[in-house]
Protein backbone atom coordinates (compact mmCIF):
# COMPACT_ATOMS: atom_id res chain seq x y z
CA UNK A 1 0.00 0.00 0.00
CA UNK A 2 1.30 3.23 -0.49
CA UNK A 3 0.97 6.22 1.41
CA UNK A 4 0.20 9.95 0.30
CA UNK A 5 3.28 12.76 1.27
CA UNK A 6 1.13 15.22 3.56
CA UNK A 7 2.38 18.46 2.64
CA UNK A 8 3.87 20.60 5.91
CA UNK A 9 1.70 23.05 6.80
CA UNK A 10 3.02 26.33 6.58
CA UNK A 11 1.77 29.48 9.05
CA UNK A 12 -0.08 31.58 7.29
CA UNK A 13 0.94 34.79 9.25
CA UNK A 14 4.60 35.35 8.09
CA UNK A 15 7.27 36.19 10.74
CA UNK A 16 9.05 39.22 11.74
CA UNK A 17 12.69 38.83 10.84
CA UNK A 18 15.27 38.80 13.57
CA UNK A 19 16.19 42.15 14.14
CA UNK A 20 20.41 43.04 14.33
CA UNK A 21 21.87 42.68 17.46
CA UNK A 22 22.92 46.53 17.36
CA UNK A 23 18.98 47.37 17.19
CA UNK A 24 18.62 45.54 20.72
CA UNK A 25 17.83 47.49 23.63
CA UNK A 26 19.19 46.25 26.65
CA UNK A 27 17.15 47.47 29.88
CA UNK A 28 18.80 46.50 33.14
CA UNK A 29 16.80 44.58 36.14
CA UNK A 30 15.28 47.44 37.85
CA UNK A 31 16.15 47.28 41.85
CA UNK A 32 13.65 49.23 43.80
CA UNK A 33 14.24 47.66 47.16
CA UNK A 34 18.20 48.41 46.85
CA UNK A 35 17.43 51.73 46.69
CA UNK A 36 15.13 51.76 49.91
CA UNK A 37 17.72 49.96 51.65
CA UNK A 38 20.63 52.90 50.48
CA UNK A 39 17.95 55.88 51.49
CA UNK A 40 17.52 53.89 54.81
CA UNK A 41 20.95 53.24 55.75
CA UNK A 42 21.98 56.94 54.77
CA UNK A 43 19.19 58.11 56.99
CA UNK A 44 20.44 56.43 59.68
CA UNK A 45 24.08 57.36 59.42
CA UNK A 46 23.10 61.01 58.71
CA UNK A 47 20.76 60.93 62.34
CA UNK A 48 24.12 59.42 63.60
CA UNK A 49 26.84 61.83 62.37
CA UNK A 50 24.22 64.70 63.51
CA UNK A 51 24.09 63.36 67.14
CA UNK A 52 28.09 62.78 67.39
CA UNK A 53 28.13 66.62 65.89
CA UNK A 54 25.52 68.19 67.71
CA UNK A 55 24.71 66.19 71.05
CA UNK A 56 26.89 67.84 74.29
CA UNK A 57 26.67 64.82 75.93
CA UNK A 58 29.45 63.04 74.14
CA UNK A 59 31.81 65.53 75.69
CA UNK A 60 34.46 65.08 73.00
CA UNK A 61 36.76 67.04 75.10
CA UNK A 62 36.98 64.20 77.63
CA UNK A 63 37.46 61.86 74.88
CA UNK A 64 39.98 63.07 73.35
CA UNK A 65 42.09 64.31 77.09
CA UNK A 66 41.56 60.35 77.88
CA UNK A 67 42.50 58.83 74.92
CA UNK A 68 46.48 58.50 76.05
CA UNK A 69 45.89 58.31 79.76
CA UNK A 70 48.24 56.54 81.59
CA UNK A 71 45.74 54.08 82.74
CA UNK A 72 43.98 53.65 79.60
CA UNK A 73 47.18 52.72 77.92
CA UNK A 74 48.40 50.55 81.12
CA UNK A 75 44.85 48.64 80.41
CA UNK A 76 45.90 48.15 77.24
CA UNK A 77 48.82 46.32 77.96
CA UNK A 78 47.06 43.81 80.20
CA UNK A 79 44.16 42.85 77.47
CA UNK A 80 46.92 42.50 75.19
CA UNK A 81 48.91 40.04 77.28
CA UNK A 82 45.40 38.27 78.36
CA UNK A 83 44.99 38.16 74.46
CA UNK A 84 47.92 36.66 73.95
CA UNK A 85 48.46 34.11 76.48
CA UNK A 86 44.85 32.91 76.25
CA UNK A 87 45.35 32.42 72.35
CA UNK A 88 48.64 30.73 72.96
CA UNK A 89 47.25 28.15 75.69
CA UNK A 90 44.04 27.58 73.86
CA UNK A 91 45.86 26.82 70.28
CA UNK A 92 48.78 24.81 71.47
CA UNK A 93 45.93 22.90 73.96
CA UNK A 94 43.44 22.42 71.45
CA UNK A 95 45.52 21.25 68.45
CA UNK A 96 46.38 18.43 71.33
CA UNK A 97 42.90 18.13 72.00
CA UNK A 98 42.43 17.65 68.48
CA UNK A 99 44.99 14.64 67.98
CA UNK A 100 43.31 13.25 71.24
CA UNK A 101 40.16 13.17 69.85
CA UNK A 102 40.77 11.59 66.38
CA UNK A 103 42.96 8.93 68.18
CA UNK A 104 41.83 5.31 67.79
CA UNK A 105 41.92 4.86 71.52
CA UNK A 106 38.18 5.09 72.84
CA UNK A 107 39.94 6.65 76.33
CA UNK A 108 42.19 9.46 75.20
CA UNK A 109 39.23 10.17 72.38
CA UNK A 110 36.59 10.37 74.99
CA UNK A 111 38.77 12.23 77.37
CA UNK A 112 39.28 14.75 74.34
CA UNK A 113 35.64 14.88 73.96
CA UNK A 114 34.39 15.21 77.67
CA UNK A 115 36.93 18.17 77.75
CA UNK A 116 35.32 20.09 74.87
CA UNK A 117 31.84 19.08 76.16
CA UNK A 118 32.51 20.63 79.71
CA UNK A 119 33.82 23.90 79.19
CA UNK A 120 32.01 24.48 75.91
CA UNK A 121 29.11 23.77 77.91
CA UNK A 122 29.61 26.26 80.43
CA UNK A 123 29.56 30.52 79.98
CA UNK A 124 33.31 31.50 80.46
CA UNK A 125 32.20 34.13 82.84
CA UNK A 126 31.28 31.64 85.68
CA UNK A 127 35.06 29.91 84.56
CA UNK A 128 36.82 32.70 85.13
CA UNK A 129 34.57 33.26 89.01
CA UNK A 130 35.78 29.79 89.55
CA UNK A 131 39.29 30.14 89.08
CA UNK A 132 39.26 33.38 90.93
CA UNK A 133 37.97 31.33 93.85
CA UNK A 134 40.31 28.06 93.65
CA UNK A 135 41.60 28.87 96.60
CA UNK A 136 38.65 28.06 98.55
CA UNK A 137 38.59 24.43 96.84
CA UNK A 138 42.44 24.05 97.73
CA UNK A 139 43.97 26.41 100.00
CA UNK A 140 47.66 24.69 99.00
CA UNK A 141 48.85 23.34 95.91
CA UNK A 142 51.58 21.05 96.43
CA UNK A 143 53.81 18.78 93.62
CA UNK A 144 54.49 15.59 94.77
CA UNK A 145 53.97 11.83 94.78
CA UNK A 146 50.12 10.89 94.53
CA UNK A 147 49.05 9.58 98.09
CA UNK A 148 53.20 9.92 99.24
CA UNK A 149 55.25 12.62 100.68
CA UNK A 150 54.95 16.01 99.27
CA UNK A 151 58.16 18.02 97.29
CA UNK A 152 56.87 21.52 97.44
CA UNK A 153 53.90 23.26 98.61
CA UNK A 154 52.55 26.91 97.20
CA UNK A 155 49.91 29.06 98.75
CA UNK A 156 46.82 29.41 96.13
CA UNK A 157 46.01 32.72 96.65
CA UNK A 158 49.51 33.93 96.19
CA UNK A 159 49.67 31.26 92.98
CA UNK A 160 46.22 31.94 91.07
CA UNK A 161 46.21 36.14 91.24
CA UNK A 162 43.12 38.03 89.18
CA UNK A 163 45.74 37.82 86.16
CA UNK A 164 46.45 34.06 86.42
CA UNK A 165 42.88 33.37 86.82
CA UNK A 166 41.82 35.37 83.64
CA UNK A 167 44.55 33.58 81.78
CA UNK A 168 43.46 30.44 82.49
CA UNK A 169 39.43 31.06 82.51
CA UNK A 170 39.94 31.91 79.03
CA UNK A 171 42.72 29.88 77.73
CA UNK A 172 40.98 26.28 79.04
CA UNK A 173 38.14 27.96 77.39
CA UNK A 174 39.09 28.77 74.32
CA UNK A 175 41.09 25.33 73.74
CA UNK A 176 37.82 23.91 73.80
CA UNK A 177 36.88 25.62 70.56
CA UNK A 178 40.15 25.59 69.11
CA UNK A 179 39.76 21.93 69.27
CA UNK A 180 37.14 21.73 67.31
CA UNK A 181 38.30 23.97 64.76
CA UNK A 182 41.56 22.12 64.61
CA UNK A 183 40.07 18.77 64.16
CA UNK A 184 37.84 20.33 61.28
CA UNK A 185 40.96 21.42 59.70
CA UNK A 186 42.77 18.23 60.28
CA UNK A 187 39.87 16.33 59.02
CA UNK A 188 40.32 18.47 55.60
CA UNK A 189 43.44 16.99 54.46
CA UNK A 190 42.66 14.29 52.21
CA UNK A 191 43.46 10.68 53.34
CA UNK A 192 45.93 10.22 50.55
CA UNK A 193 48.24 12.68 52.36
CA UNK A 194 47.86 10.21 55.56
CA UNK A 195 48.92 7.26 53.29
CA UNK A 196 51.42 9.40 50.98
CA UNK A 197 53.60 10.17 54.39
CA UNK A 198 53.28 6.42 55.42
CA UNK A 199 54.65 5.41 52.49
CA UNK A 200 57.59 7.38 52.92
CA UNK A 201 58.23 5.80 56.30
CA UNK A 202 57.11 8.63 58.66
CA UNK A 203 55.78 8.08 61.37
CA UNK A 204 52.56 9.55 62.98
CA UNK A 205 53.85 12.40 64.65
CA UNK A 206 56.35 13.36 62.27
CA UNK A 207 53.49 13.21 59.05
CA UNK A 208 51.08 15.82 61.14
CA UNK A 209 53.89 18.19 61.63
CA UNK A 210 55.71 18.25 58.01
CA UNK A 211 52.46 17.16 55.93
CA UNK A 212 49.08 17.58 57.34
CA UNK A 213 49.41 20.36 59.78
CA UNK A 214 50.81 22.61 56.73
CA UNK A 215 47.90 21.97 54.74
CA UNK A 216 45.38 22.22 57.26
CA UNK A 217 46.47 25.38 58.06
CA UNK A 218 44.71 27.10 55.40
CA UNK A 219 40.92 25.52 56.95
CA UNK A 220 42.45 26.66 60.37
CA UNK A 221 43.27 30.51 59.91
CA UNK A 222 40.39 32.22 59.36
CA UNK A 223 38.67 30.87 62.11
CA UNK A 224 41.47 31.23 64.74
CA UNK A 225 41.86 34.68 63.57
CA UNK A 226 38.37 35.20 64.60
CA UNK A 227 38.36 33.59 67.49
CA UNK A 228 41.68 35.99 68.52
CA UNK A 229 39.64 38.84 67.65
CA UNK A 230 36.94 37.66 69.59
CA UNK A 231 39.21 36.25 72.16
CA UNK A 232 39.99 40.47 72.54
CA UNK A 233 36.84 41.51 72.99
CA UNK A 234 35.87 38.60 75.89
CA UNK A 235 39.30 39.61 77.81
CA UNK A 236 36.87 42.53 78.76
CA UNK A 237 35.11 39.82 81.29
CA UNK A 238 38.00 40.04 83.99
CA UNK A 239 36.33 43.15 85.06
CA UNK A 240 34.52 40.92 87.06
CA UNK A 241 37.42 39.48 88.94
CA UNK A 242 38.91 43.00 89.90
CA UNK A 243 41.95 42.62 86.93
CA UNK A 244 42.19 45.96 85.44
CA UNK A 245 41.81 45.72 81.57
CA UNK A 246 40.80 48.52 78.74
CA UNK A 247 37.73 48.03 80.41
CA UNK A 248 38.32 47.91 83.68
CA UNK A 249 40.65 51.06 83.24
CA UNK A 250 37.95 53.22 81.48
CA UNK A 251 35.71 52.13 84.51
CA UNK A 252 38.39 53.00 87.55
CA UNK A 253 38.52 56.40 85.95
CA UNK A 254 34.68 57.30 85.11
CA UNK A 255 34.01 55.76 89.27
CA UNK A 256 36.64 57.67 91.04
CA UNK A 257 37.57 60.47 89.45
CA UNK A 258 35.33 62.14 86.64
CA UNK A 259 31.41 60.03 86.53
CA UNK A 260 31.82 60.21 83.01
CA UNK A 261 30.61 57.07 82.08
CA UNK A 262 29.89 57.95 78.52
CA UNK A 263 33.39 59.71 76.77
CA UNK A 264 35.36 56.95 78.76
CA UNK A 265 33.41 53.86 77.06
CA UNK A 266 33.89 55.96 73.80
CA UNK A 267 37.45 55.94 74.37
CA UNK A 268 37.42 52.60 75.42
CA UNK A 269 35.58 51.58 72.04
CA UNK A 270 37.70 53.44 69.75
CA UNK A 271 40.82 51.68 71.51
CA UNK A 272 39.09 47.91 70.87
CA UNK A 273 38.17 49.29 67.04
CA UNK A 274 41.74 49.98 66.25
CA UNK A 275 43.07 46.96 67.99
CA UNK A 276 40.73 44.76 66.20
CA UNK A 277 41.02 45.93 62.58
CA UNK A 278 45.19 45.87 63.32
CA UNK A 279 44.22 42.05 64.19
CA UNK A 280 42.04 42.09 61.02
CA UNK A 281 44.54 42.88 58.56
CA UNK A 282 46.75 40.69 60.05
CA UNK A 283 44.30 37.72 59.06
CA UNK A 284 43.86 38.71 56.32
CA UNK A 285 47.77 38.34 54.75
CA UNK A 286 48.04 35.13 57.24
CA UNK A 287 44.83 33.81 55.17
CA UNK A 288 46.79 34.93 52.00
CA UNK A 289 49.83 33.03 52.82
CA UNK A 290 48.75 29.60 53.78
CA UNK A 291 46.04 29.53 51.03
CA UNK A 292 48.37 29.96 48.34
CA UNK A 293 47.64 27.85 45.04
CA UNK A 294 43.74 27.31 45.85
CA UNK A 295 41.47 28.87 43.20
CA UNK A 296 39.43 30.81 46.18
CA UNK A 297 41.80 32.49 47.32
CA UNK A 298 43.73 33.73 44.39
CA UNK A 299 40.69 35.08 43.25
CA UNK A 300 39.92 37.08 46.68
CA UNK A 301 40.27 40.80 46.86
CA UNK A 302 41.27 43.41 49.61
CA UNK A 303 39.10 45.29 51.44
CA UNK A 304 37.96 48.40 49.29
CA UNK A 305 39.33 46.96 46.34
CA UNK A 306 36.57 46.06 44.86
CA UNK A 307 35.05 49.64 44.77
CA UNK A 308 38.74 51.27 43.74
CA UNK A 309 38.45 49.19 40.56
CA UNK A 310 34.88 50.50 39.89
CA UNK A 311 36.20 54.17 40.66
CA UNK A 312 39.03 53.69 38.09
CA UNK A 313 36.87 51.98 36.20
CA UNK A 314 34.64 55.29 36.03
CA UNK A 315 37.85 57.22 35.42
CA UNK A 316 38.73 55.35 32.40
CA UNK A 317 35.16 56.08 30.57
CA UNK A 318 34.89 59.09 31.33
CA UNK A 319 38.56 59.99 29.87
CA UNK A 320 37.83 58.01 26.76
CA UNK A 321 34.36 59.92 26.46
CA UNK A 322 36.31 63.73 26.83
CA UNK A 323 38.72 62.33 24.37
CA UNK A 324 36.21 61.04 21.68
CA UNK A 325 34.63 64.24 21.86
CA UNK A 326 37.80 66.04 21.34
Amino acid sequence: MTQKAVPLSKDPTPRDPMPAAEDLVVVPVRHPLRWVAVAVVALLAAMLIHSLIVNPAWQWSYVQGYFTDHQILSGIVVTLELTGLAMLIGIVLGVILAVMRMSPNPVVSTTAWAYAWFFRGTPVLVQLLFWYSFAYLFSNLSIGIPFGPTFHTWDTNSLITPFVAGVLGLGLNEAAYMSEIARAGLLSVNAGQHEAAAALGMGRTLALRRVILPQAMRVIIPPTGNETISMLKTSSLVIVIGLNDLTGAAQTIYSQATFLQIPLLVVASIWYLIMTTILSIGQYFLERRFGRGTRRTTQQQRPGQRLLAKLRAQRHDDSAQAAAGV
